[in-house]
């Protein structure tokens, strides 16, 4: 089922790129950005539309929560932005704040087939408060999460090795900060695992793992010290995201999804290997990852479990 119509809830560096992104796609036809400051919405709104002539039919305008009323997909940029030196969990008493009135707006007016999906950090743990918030299925409701994550490390192989990245794979999984785990135990390059390629070739030894797993954990402190903000590439991976779920693709990413029993956690938001597909996350699968990263995946999730009983949830 084709999904024509996207809302973007924040306009700022996020979300007016990640809105940028999705209209370069030309998977959509309809892009509604919501933000509290509406000449700013107004104004990238414009700025998008004037474009329109170079890609395929797409709409793209600014409006209120009432735009939700026909959306099937709803991205949550909104919150407060990460300061240089501040963790990811650090944010999360000024979001969950402004998430209590970002969704209590949001389900006023959206179907109830729609799907959210939330980038605002930190992720996983506003996933959950979105999902508790919203009243909507688990399925409906789920996070970018580590797909960005689990990008940068193919890209760290991928200039290690001098292989594409798309023939790069691997999991990033966990919390989409300082507790996220890389599942070396599973991640191989052109078939062939960590350790043989290693004996093969010299490259992608343990230390050269556990510096490319550093750079990955530490890029968006890195970027954030260099120029405020990380926009591009998570902007990109929302919308790989959004053009799965609307091609209807059942693909396998790294969202943050709502757990019920997998690697014995339920209850919580976390990420790890997903189906995605028209109607969000239709099936999380258990991966056999190493005793060692599933151990990290759960210390992982009592991390974020901690955090949410710090805002009551």
């Amino acid at each position: 089922m084709f999904r024509g119509k996207i809302a973007i809830i924040g306009a700022g560096f996020v979300g007016s790129t990640t809105a940028f992104a999705i209209m370069s796609g030309g998977i959509f036809n309809e892009i509604v950005l919501i933000d509290i400051d509406r000449d700013k919405a107004d104004g990238d709104a414009m700025d998008m539309a004037h474009g329109e002539a170079f890609v395929k039919p797409c709409r793209v305008y600014s409006g209120g929560y009432d735009e939700c009323r026909d959306a099937d997909i709803i991205v949550i940029t909104a919150g407060a932005n990460q300061k240089p030196g501040e963790t990811r969990l650090e944010l999360i008493n000024k979001n969950v704040s402004i998430f209590r009135s970002v969704i209590g707006e949001i389900v006023k007016y959206a179907p109830s087939d729609v799907i959210l999906l939330v980038v605002t950090n930190p992720v996983d743990v506003l996933t959950y408060v979105a999902y508790k918030l919203s009243g909507l299925p688990r399925c409906q409701v789920l996070g970018s999460g580590t797909v960005l994550d689990t990008a940068r490390l193919k890209y760290m192989l991928s200039e290690h090795t001098g292989i594409d990245a798309r023939s790069c794979h691997t999991y990033i999984i966990g919390e989409h900060g300082d507790s996220e785990v890389a599942a070396w135990s599973v991640t191989n390059i052109a078939g062939i695992t960590m350790d043989e390629f290693a004996a093969q070739t010299g490259l992608c030894t343990r230390e050269d793992r556990e510096r490319m797993y550093n750079a990955v954990k530490n890029a968006a402190y890195e970027i954030i010290d260099k120029k405020g903000a990380t926009f591009y590439a998570i902007a990109l991976a929302v919308e790989r995201i959004t053009s799965c779920i609307a091609g209807e693709e059942n693909s396998m990413l790294t969202v943050s999804g709502v757990l019920d029993g997998q690697y014995g956690m339920a209850d919580i938001a976390m990420s790890v290997p997903a189906k995605l597909g028209g109607t969000g996350v239709s099936w999380i699968p258990e991966v056999c990852f190493s005793n060692e990263e599933t151990a990290g995946l759960r210390e992982s999730g009592n991390t974020l479990r901690d955090c949410m009983k710090s805002v009551g949830f």
